[in-house]
């Protein structure tokens, strides 16, 4: 709550407790920014850490980075959710960076017939909740959001999480994919990692250095300032994409597998203007006025 604009009210809060309070804080990291401001808070405490001290992923996700261009991530986006859609667990969540993204994706998910609803901090509390509450009880299984659910969502049945747009730190990183394998579950995060995200390179590989996972050598060519050769003159090139297609065991293939030598599926290229296969009907059953047992929420999402 500290590094995601709270501060004043939490402030605001504090000054209205007695100030012999006790006070416990809990969070998944703990980087510099976030220690200052709880020590404004916090007086001769005590600070219990399990596990290392550097940033650390849970270890039974498996971490899967696809290094693309901007432009690629659409069709990658599709014909990876035609596979998680087949899956017995597939309930989802997609991180975008902003606001205006999640609206957009929300709306052409749903548009194409894909059970997706959208989530925000622009949304009002009844529409989160709502929201939330039909992804929690799979009418819904994939949700779209920004970053406001990356932190204190726990819903122990998320399988996958994609990070549509890459986050701007390591530390939102972590949040995002620990919505997955809750209680020692496991669970899978796919990661769309453009040129553009270059600088996060290192620390990314760190993370999943440090929680043993495959690395793509794209990502290691970008850190050593070699040029990703993305773009349409590639993508006939399987060698060039690391993500996860149905070979050699699908989305439950183990780290040992060689994950940057998997394509996605090797049906014909789609766009999401086709209408997706998918066992949820067709846009009709998620379009304007209908489906989602809601006529107030259409295309795009929610219309509050």
């Amino acid at each position: 709550m500290l590094d995601m604009g709270f501060e004043p009210q939490i402030r605001k809060i504090v000054d209205q407790i007695r100030p012999d309070r006790q006070t416990l804080m809990w969070s998944a990291t703990w980087p510099r920014e976030v220690r200052q401001l709880a020590e404004d808070f916090l007086k001769d405490y005590i600070h219990i850490n399990i596990g290392a001290m550097e940033l650390s992923a849970n270890h039974n996700i498996l971490q899967i980075v696809d290094v693309c261009g901007d432009s690629e991530k659409d069709e990658k986006l599709l014909r990876l959710m035609e596979e998680i859609m087949s899956e017995k667990e597939n309930k989802t969540i997609i991180f975008t960076e902003t606001k205006r993204r999640c609206d957009e994706l929300t709306r052409k998910m749903r548009r194409d017939g894909w059970p997706a609803m959208g989530i925000h901090g622009d949304k009002s509390q009844q529409e989160r909740d709502w929201v939330l509450n039909e992804f929690k009880h799979g009418k819904a299984p994939i949700l779209i959001a920004t970053d406001v659910a990356s932190r204190g969502l726990d819903v122990e049945d998320v399988k996958f999480v994609i990070n549509y747009d890459y986050p701007n730190s390591s530390e939102d990183y972590i949040h995002r994919i620990g919505r997955t394998a809750r209680s020692s579950k496991t669970g899978t995060a796919y990661t769309f990692f453009t040129p553009n995200n270059t600088k996060q390179a290192h620390d990314l590989i760190a993370v999943l250095r440090e929680a043993n996972q495959q690395i793509n050598p794209k990502l290691l060519q970008l850190v050593e300032g070699g040029r990703y050769r993305g773009g349409r003159g590639m993508r006939d090139d399987r060698r060039d994409r690391y993500s996860t297609g149905r070979r050699g065991g699908g989305f439950s293939g183990g780290r040992d597998g060689d994950n940057y030598n998997r394509g996605f599926s090797s049906g014909p290229k789609r766009d999401f203007n086709s209408k997706p296969q998918n066992g949820f009907g067709g846009a009709s059953n998620f379009g304007n006025g209908g489906g989602f047992g809601n006529n107030n929420f259409g295309a795009n999402g929610m219309q509050g």
